[in-house]
């Protein structure tokens, strides 16, 4: 474990693994921190992956001020990691909400991005996105877990609970739906999520006034590093229309979409994942 101190004095939170050139990976949710990466597939065994915190998760400190989630608050952490690590530029990966903090740093820092990894992550949500996700939560009506995962969806983003241990009850209950198929593996994985203490300060703000309101397309031709762009094919939330609209509005960018494969690339299809993007990384 590393850690530093912010400008306004807020203690940072990251981990290293892996050996070689560095990797500033950024979770998602908003509120969760890098600890549902494990050690991310096999990234490290071509990378250090320096795994970030974010604000208020796992060892970084949550900021006094309860709406101080913003894209540009997180986007100011990764610009403070970067200045820590005494990097003038950084490969930078993010995955769902972190995809989202990666492309607006990019956006915000052109210059400090070498490369850029977009996993499972989007631009927007609105109504072409709301109807594929309401498409693929159709598709499981039949599961067993179908109901319930659904109830505990809806609570989630209504902000539906009463504390952090609530929260993340609700999130394990809801994560049936990201998988394409959830077996042993899955549930495995899903269960180690109920040692986390998610932030759900950060989430709730997120849901109620960023998730539809957010829309970085405009901006994405600033980004000017290569971009790697990869998503599961049944994706509930950030699917093919999601990764299709990134990869159009950035010049140059590489689309790779994996069949049978959700939300959790590195989970699902941790080969696929990790040679996709060990590729992609060492072109140098």
């Amino acid at each position: 474990m590393g850690s530093f101190a912010t400008a306004d004095g807020r203690k940072l939170a990251y981990r290293r693994v892996g050996q070689g050139p560095v990797l500033v990976c950024h979770p998602g949710g908003p509120g969760f921190s890098s600890r549902y990466f494990g050690e991310l597939a096999w990234l490290g065994t071509g990378r250090t992956l320096v795994l970030l915190d974010p604000r208020g998760t796992a060892g970084s400190e949550r900021p006094e001020d309860p709406r101080a989630y913003s894209i540009a608050d997180y986007v100011a952490d990764v610009e403070a990691l970067r200045q820590h690590l005494g990097l003038e530029q950084i490969d930078l990966l993010g995955h769902s909400h972190g995809g989202v903090v990666a492309m607006a740093y990019a956006i915000t820092h052109p210059d400090r991005v070498t490369r850029l990894v977009l996993a499972s992550t989007l631009a927007r949500f609105a109504e072409p996105q709301a109807d594929a996700m309401d498409a693929l939560m159709v598709a499981k009506a039949g599961e067993p877990w179908y109901a319930d995962a659904r109830s505990a969806l809806e609570a989630e983003q209504a902000g539906r609970f009463r504390d952090d241990e609530e929260l993340v009850e609700l999130v394990v209950r809801e994560l049936p739906f990201y998988f394409a198929s959830y077996g042993e593996a899955e549930r495995s994985w899903v269960e180690r999520l109920r040692e986390e203490r998610p932030n759900g300060d950060a989430l709730r703000l997120f849901n109620d006034e960023i998730f539809t309101t957010f829309d970085l397309r405009g901006q994405l031709m600033r980004i000017v590093a290569p971009t790697l762009v990869v998503a599961g094919e049944l994706d509930l939330i950030t699917g093919p229309v999601c990764a299709r609209e990134i990869a159009a509005g950035i010049q140059g960018a590489r689309l790779v979409l994996l069949p049978e494969v959700g939300h959790f690339v590195f989970v699902e299809a941790p080969e696929r994942f990790t040679g996709e993007v060990l590729a992609f990384l060492d072109q140098g």
